[in-house]
């Protein structure tokens, strides 16, 4: 996986927490919802490239 793939998922991945954390405390479940689908979709791309470098192998 490239760096900046890596750096990209990371980043949403963050980003997700951040406003996962901040729905949660200011009581805002569509912001917090939205963050569980920022890191759902990290993850989910994070995977897909691990796959493309198997068979890179």
């Amino acid at each position: 996986m490239g760096f900046v793939d890596k750096a990209k998922n990371a980043a949403e991945d963050a980003l997700g927490k951040a406003k996962e954390a901040i729905g949660d405390t200011t009581g805002d479940d569509s912001l917090k919802a939205e963050g569980k689908k920022d890191q759902a979709s990290s993850s989910v791309k994070d995977a897909g490239e691990k796959v493309k470098d198997a068979f890179k192998k």
